[in-house]
């Protein structure tokens, strides 16, 4: 996976920078960023805080965990019923 050029915080500042007036055009050239960098980011962070942004990580990596998780026990479970299966 692709590392980010931008830390979430980095990228909260910069929409707090939009909500402070400047134009999205500015801060897109200022910062390097495509004009639909600006609009995905806004619409994932929308008017989010720091704190707000790390709690949504934490839960995204711990959803993906618990995803993994249960696909786990899923082939568990179908691997036994196949031996079941095969031994009746």
């Amino acid at each position: 996976m692709k590392k980010a050029r931008f830390t979430q915080d980095q990228i909260i500042g910069i929409l707090k920078e939009h909500q402070a007036g400047a134009t999205a055009a500015d801060l897109c050239r200022r910062h390097g960023i495509s004009d639909a960098t600006f609009y995905t980011w806004r619409s994932k962070y929308g008017v989010m805080e720091v704190s707000e942004a790390r709690r949504l990580k934490a839960l995204e990596e711990e959803n993906a965990k618990l995803k993994r998780l249960l696909a786990e026990s899923v082939m568990d479970v179908s691997t036994l019923k196949d031996l079941l299966a095969k031994n009746s």
